[in-house]
């Protein structure tokens, strides 16, 4: 059999416990068949009071991948040894004594893409254009819901200086295109 993906699940919030007890395993050659584990995360962009930063993010909570080759004889001796770590549930798609199944190539080529692991070529997607007087909606930060009016386009920047009516009051402010959305014209 080849190297494949199955997905084990884990206690929520034990995932790095887990897998830094399996990476201690095949490094002292208890784990064989296991050749890599990860814990699938996502790096986000998220805007805090106007600020950027980027945050890391368990997007299969519950869940790590291992890449095994599991053999037709033995393989039960695998699975037991990954059963006593502490916080281990069972492989999804396996019940009672059948071996447990892979994901699908096309699954785990998914998965590795968005952790980054596997870098996926860029699709050349157009910059959002858009027009002095057209009226956006901000979809994320501080101002998130608010309508607006578009004063300036910064396209080089991907910025906009928008208006917004707070309190009654016209009040500018700059924003990427990425938090915001077209509404329609004035």
């Amino acid at each position: 059999m080849a190297k494949a993906w199955y997905v084990l699940s884990v206690f929520s919030g034990h995932e790095n416990k887990v897998e830094k007890f399996v990476r201690v395993m095949m490094h002292n050659g208890d784990l064989d068949a296991v050749s890599d584990v990860r814990v699938p995360t996502e790096e986000l962009e998220e805007v805090v009071n106007g600020k950027k930063r980027i945050v890391s993010r368990k997007f299969l909570p519950g869940y790590i991948l291992l890449e095994m080759d599991l053999p037709e004889r033995g393989w039960k001796t695998t699975l037991s040894n990954l059963s006593k770590i502490n916080g281990v549930m069972g492989f999804v798609g396996q019940s009672g004594n059948i071996k447990p199944q892979p994901i699908s190539a096309e699954e785990a080529k998914e998965i590795l893409q968005k952790t980054g692991e596997i870098k996926i070529e860029k699709s050349s997607h157009l910059k959002q254009e858009y027009a002095i007087g057209e009226k956006i909606r901000i979809i994320s930060g501080p101002f998130e819901s608010f309508t607006a009016v578009v004063e300036e386009v910064h396209q080089e920047k991907g910025t906009l200086r928008v208006s917004v009516v707070i309190f009654d009051r016209n009040t500018p402010l700059e924003i990427e295109y990425e938090q915001v959305e077209r509404v329609g014209s004035f």
